[in-house]
């Protein structure tokens, strides 16, 4: 049988924001963001102009 093995340390250079482990998904999350912004923003400019 195996035992289940831990999870590494976290590091110094972990983000602390809850829900992300890495600063790659912070990162990733902020480019989502921006683009969902940026994409409502061209719907709302095109619905009512």
């Amino acid at each position: 049988m195996k035992t289940p093995s831990n999870p590494p340390p976290p590091t110094d250079d972990a983000p602390g924001v809850p829900g992300f482990r890495t600063w790659r998904g912070v990162y990733l999350f902020v480019l989502a963001v921006f683009i969902v912004v940026v994409i409502a923003l061209t719907f709302f400019t095109r619905a009512y102009a």
